[in-house]
């Protein structure tokens, strides 16, 4: 399964950014001292950047919904374990090994609105993460323990 996800802004990042800006306004408007003004406008540059580079939420390009995602790390020797389990239970990896080595890469796409997860597994090479395992898809009551 081949699936596209591309970076959006959430309702989490809008809020951040546009309170940051108005934050900066208020300051610039009613404040008479300089050191204020500074701060407003640094505010203001602060939030324009935010603006510009925060997105933290990803999308499916085919159906426009809109995903979560983590990562999560584990050593190389469980890459045939993790790989069949991703074929048929996903609820059956050992979580409790996550953390642990940074060679293996497992990340989730979820929705809850959809009820839909998918999963990939990448392997470390020298300076990227290139996939191992196709693109999983699961219900997200399969997943749920290693989304906790």
């Amino acid at each position: 399964m081949e699936k596209k996800f591309i970076r959006v802004r959430t309702l989490k990042d809008i809020t951040i950014f546009t309170s940051i800006l108005i934050i900066g306004f208020i300051l610039v408007v009613i404040t008479k001292t300089e050191a204020d003004n500074i701060g407003g406008y640094t505010l203001i540059t602060i939030g324009v950047m935010l603006a510009c580079f925060l997105k933290t939420g990803y999308m499916d390009i085919e159906t426009q919904e809109k995903y979560f995602k983590k990562n999560f790390s584990f050593l190389g020797d469980m890459k045939t374990q993790i790989i069949s389990a991703l074929a048929s239970s996903p609820e059956s990896i050992d979580m409790s090994q996550e953390g642990n080595g940074q060679v293996l890469k497992l990340s989730v796409y979820y929705s809850r609105t959809s009820g839909k997860a998918y999963l990939q597994l990448f392997v470390y090479v020298p300076h990227l993460y290139v996939p191992c395992s196709e693109m999983y898809e699961h219900e997200i009551c399969k997943v749920e323990n290693i989304l906790k």
